[in-house]
């Protein structure tokens, strides 16, 4: 019975991975035929949810917007009309705190049908292959954050131990990368694929961009997107992103890239308030300087002694150019302020605290996380030990 599940979930898959193909085809059409339309609609019912707000958002690459609300009734209908976007984007809805993720790859209508309950999860999506795609892969996620939370509560009970613990956390991880695969290898030009490939667990990227394997993902999403989206911002984003960590890993150790290209190096932007609330980017800071990125939270034990050590190298190597971007993930604004208030280097912080999308993006699995950017405006170091980091400093320098 068991391998006759599994038969007809690989069957499963491939239909599913032929519709992605067969509806891309069509999205392209309308997207260049279509002009005299411009509205995308999603409507459906939610039942059980008489009296809450349900809220239509868009969710862009480092913020969510919110473009429109309903109060539901006891008949629970719904319809939201909005201006259809230039390139293919990712849209939710948001009831309490669960969230149903589609895609608009096109002028369409999508209908959704779900209960208050299990919003989330049980809902029934029509007239969008890709948006069917991206439940999948969603119930996909949310087994793995499942079971890594279940792993996570017998190790600190102490029922199991540390190497099973990160084995079996890495076996949870790549069953999710499993399904994901499937979605990114059969039509990597899809809105699904993207969506597979920014899944996340506690803030951090299930496909790691820093590792080998993981960057040929992101490697097939990003040229299939430079080659039918190329003036779209998730393009360049994706591409971007994926060329800075090849370089990191070239510089790391020797893998053979041959098949992507890899003429522009570029860093992933940071736009976060400082203490005076303006936001400040990174890119205006790394202006022909060697920049220290730095991902901390000033409440931890280790911040002091950390924040010692960037004083000394930002005292001595400052007058070379250096300059240090540091990105607190402190969920105390308070505390924040008062502790960065005399640091001379540029200090912001993620109102997103531990579920920072920036830090997820930069794969930052644990704090503090450093990084080097070349006067170049290059990623060429992850820094894994502040022992190391003198030395990796004046080697940009």
């Amino acid at each position: 019975m068991h391998r006759n599940y599994e038969h007809c979930k690989e069957e499963m898959m491939k239909q599913i991975s032929a519709q992605l193909l067969l509806v891309f085809g069509i999205c392209m059409l309308l997207f260049t035929a279509c002009n005299n339309a411009s509205d995308f609609t999603v409507k459906g019912v939610v039942s059980g949810a008489d009296g809450q707000t349900m809220y239509l958002e868009n969710v862009g690459i480092s913020n969510v917007e919110t473009l429109d609300s309903v109060k539901l009734t006891a008949a629970g209908k719904f319809k939201f009309n909005h201006k259809r976007p230039a390139y293919p984007d990712f849209y939710r809805l948001r009831l309490n705190n669960q969230r149903i993720n589609f895609a608009i790859d096109s002028v369409e209508t999508i209908t959704i049908a779900a209960d208050a309950g299990t919003f989330a999860t049980s809902y029934t999506v029509e007239g969008s292959e890709n948006s069917k795609a991206i439940k999948a892969i969603t119930l996909a996620q949310l087994d793995a954050n499942q079971a890594i939370g279940r792993l996570r509560k017998e190790y600190e009970d102490k029922h199991i131990a540390d190497t099973t613990y990160r084995a079996r956390i890495l076996e949870t991880a790549e069953a999710y990368k499993d399904v994901a695969r499937k979605y990114i290898y059969s039509a990597p030009m899809s809105t699904a694929a993207y969506f597979a490939l920014f899944q996340q667990i506690d803030g951090l990227l299930f496909f790691d961009l820093y590792d080998k394997n993981d960057v040929k993902a992101y490697g097939a999403v990003a040229t299939s997107y430079d080659h039918f989206y190329p003036g779209s911002p998730r393009s360049k984003h994706l591409y971007n992103l994926t060329l800075q960590s090849m370089k990191v890993l070239r510089a790391q150790r020797p893998v053979n890239f041959d098949n992507v290209k890899t003429t522009e190096v570029s860093f992933l932007d940071i736009e976060l308030p400082n203490l005076k609330g303006e936001v400040v980017k990174l890119s205006s800071v790394a202006e022909g300087k060697p920049v220290v990125i730095n991902f901390t939270a000033y409440q931890a034990e280790w911040s002091p002694a950390l924040n010692m050590t960037l004083g000394e190298l930002y005292t001595k190597y400052h007058g070379q150019g250096l300059d240090i971007y540091q990105i607190s993930l402190d969920s105390d604004v308070h505390f924040w302020k008062n502790a960065a208030s005399n640091l001379p280097w540029v200090t912001v912080r993620d109102p997103q605290s531990v579920y920072s999308q920036i830090a997820g993006l930069y794969n930052v699995k644990q704090l503090p996380a450093i990084f080097i950017l070349d006067r170049k405006g290059n990623l060429v170091k992850r820094v894994d030990d502040v022992k190391t980091l003198e030395a990796d400093v004046k080697a940009v320098l």
